[in-house]
């Protein structure tokens, strides 16, 4: 009896001992995705921060020339005596100054935007708004030298003629219109997936499948496929009652069932690790 008890008692603190490793295990992994994801989180917010920071300064600069409008608009309605004459002429060069480093900014902004993990379709509409706002202010700055002329007031020409400055402005626009484009064919071309289902003697005629293999062919029909985006496309009727899914895609992330008529309908749940494998889905019917 005492026998059996000891074995009894080891065995006890065998699987004790073998449930606390693989909990520990399961800790392990737990933690380990945890921390992937907040180090994915955190760079995030730092990208998004430094943007941020990037979108007030440019639009403390525009505050900065709007005050200098100002300040140009009251000393010109007594513009009598050389000092004058000069504040004029240094407020304007500040103007442009700080135009031309507004417009080196958003450039910078926009190849920073495309670049980072963060560029959202919010982000691109706010940085138009500002290029939209720097050609608005160009226009503005070449109405006040006008009025200025009309008062007699010269001010020496800026380093950039207003044709140079539109010019410009219409290059930084069409820049920001390209990249925003590239941002969206990229983001169509990651979430783009193609799809076929057919019988055997289908998909060996498309060379699709070749002596019990899939795609292993260079030539196979890849117009026989069905081209979709996974974002929107989550459930294929297969109109069969007999499926077989050829290509690899991770167990847990699909199901195949059976509607009332008995045929099939693959149904995916989790389209970020279905089509993490393969971009190309094979499914044999008959």
């Amino acid at each position: 009896m005492l026998k059996k008890a000891l074995i009894v008692s080891a065995c006890t603190l065998m699987l004790v001992s073998c449930d606390q490793m693989f909990k520990g295990t399961q800790v392990s992994d737990t933690d380990n995705r945890m921390d992937s994801l907040q180090s994915l989180i955190d760079q995030k917010d730092s990208e998004l921060n430094d943007l941020m920071d990037a979108f007030n300064e440019i639009q403390d600069g525009f505050d900065q020339i709007n005050e200098a409008e100002g300040r140009v608009n009251l000393l010109s309605q007594s513009a009598e005596g050389n000092n004058v004459m000069d504040n004029i002429q240094e407020t304007m060069e500040f103007i442009e100054n700080t135009m031309l480093g507004n417009r080196r900014k958003i450039e910078e902004l926009q190849q920073r935007l495309h670049a980072s993990s963060v560029n959202s379709t919010k982000m691109q509409e706010a940085l138009k708004k500002l290029t939209a706002q720097l050609e608005e202010k160009t226009r503005e700055v070449e109405t006040l030298r006008q009025q200025l002329e009309e008062r007699d007031i010269k001010i020496e020409e800026f380093g950039q003629s207003v044709e140079q400055l539109q010019a410009e402005n219409t290059r930084v626009q069409a820049e920001s219109q390209a990249n925003a484009e590239i941002a969206q064919n990229q983001d169509a071309q990651l979430n783009t997936a193609y799809y076929v289902y057919g019988t055997s003697k289908e998909l060996k005629e498309q060379k699709i499948l070749s002596g019990g293999d899939v795609l292993k062919s260079n030539d196979f029909n890849a117009a026989y496929f069905t081209k979709i985006d996974i974002r929107k496309t989550n459930v294929i009727p297969l109109g069969s009652k007999s499926a077989k899914i050829l290509t690899t895609h991770p167990e847990g992330s699909y199901s195949l069932l059976k509607d009332s008529k008995g045929e099939y309908t693959l149904r995916i749940s989790d389209a970020a690790e279905f089509w993490s494998v393969s971009r190309y889905l094979v499914i044999k019917v008959k």
